[in-house]
């Protein structure tokens, strides 16, 4: 199956290494050309049509992203990509490059498979879920192959690795273009922020953000990288830096300005109704063990339980002499 890869990534694979453990602001590696052409061209050809079913966010609001999570079903190239993805001796190179053994595919492309992004969407930066929802292990990498076989930077929509998004003087950032055969694979940790900015396509140009999102696995991870399981975390972009004192606002400001301002309300709701979830799960746990501790009170207070008691004491006692 590594043939269906170009051939550089495994001749270069301890390259590749030492610039994924090197690179900054946290774990990763680009590497292109990632597939075969030829496979490559199949995919961006049997790419899926944007279907407004395919598109519907976390909150259930249908929107401009479609998501396909069924690869092996899109087609034959596909089929082809997904058997790929399970080989074990491409799961072996993704360990050697990463310096991560024993990673794990996952056929159920939680939250992955083919993402189209349309013409003035964005993707806030964020860090990523941290455990399998089903399997419950530890979510480790992300590879993202891209699928536009034209781009410019000036479109928006580079994929941008950060730092610390909520400390803007120690903020490191790298960006990449989203090209065709371009892949870049990066740790996910509770520092592995990312996202894109808003794409900008120019009139006339008929083309949208495709790639090809992969997560893996692993059983365990270091203790010092372990955290508690939590969804993906966003981080709602400021404002933008023209807004100054003095300003006069136009038309395509105040725009902006409420769409900020319907997306923070659309986070601090979800973030609501998961506090709520939490505390109900929690009220039902209390609940749960109160009745369990009324339970035990109540047999130990029996008269059944004090006559058994009264039956095995002699047993009892034997055992206690006997050491």
């Amino acid at each position: 199956m590594l043939s269906l890869l170009h051939g550089r990534v495994v001749e270069n694979a301890d390259q590749f290494r030492r610039e994924f453990l090197g690179n900054q602001p946290f774990r990763h590696v680009v590497i292109e050309p990632f597939l075969d052409p030829a496979l490559c061209a199949r995919l961006i050809a049997e790419f899926p049509p944007f279907d407004q079913k395919h598109a519907v966010n976390e909150h259930g609001e249908p929107g401009r992203h479609a998501v396909h999570p069924d690869l092996a079903r899109l087609g034959p190239a596909y089929a082809q990509f997904d058997r790929l993805m399970s080989d074990r001796d491409f799961l072996a190179l993704v360990g050697r490059i990463t310096d991560i053994p024993d990673v794990l595919y996952d056929a159920e492309y939680v939250g992955g498979g083919t993402h189209e992004n349309l013409n003035g969407e964005e993707l806030d930066t964020h860090v990523d879920f941290n455990y399998h929802p089903r399997t419950h292990t530890h979510r480790r990498l992300n590879l993202i192959v891209f699928l536009n076989p034209e781009w410019e930077q000036s479109w928006g929509g580079c994929l941008e690795l950060v730092n610390d998004p909520f400390e803007s003087t120690t903020d490191s950032r790298r960006e990449f273009t989203p090209v065709a055969n371009r892949a870049v694979i990066f740790e996910t940790t509770e520092n592995s922020w990312h996202g894109f900015r808003r794409i900008q396509i120019p009139e006339g140009k008929a083309a949208s953000r495709r790639s090809i999102a992969v997560y893996f696995y692993s059983k365990d991870r270091p203790a010092a990288n372990t955290a508690a399981s939590h969804a993906t975390f966003y981080y709602s972009r400021p404002l933008p830096e023209h807004l100054q004192p003095g300003y006069t606002l136009r038309e395509e400001d105040v725009g902006e300005l409420r769409k900020l301002v319907a997306r923070r309300d659309t986070q601090l709701r979800f973030l609501y109704q998961r506090e709520l979830e939490f505390s109900e799960l929690l009220e039902n746990s209390a609940k749960a063990i109160t009745g369990l501790n009324q339970t035990v009170a109540s047999v130990l207070g029996s008269t059944s339980f004090k006559v058994g008691r009264m039956l095995i004491w002699p047993v009892r006692r034997l055992k206690s002499r006997g050491g």
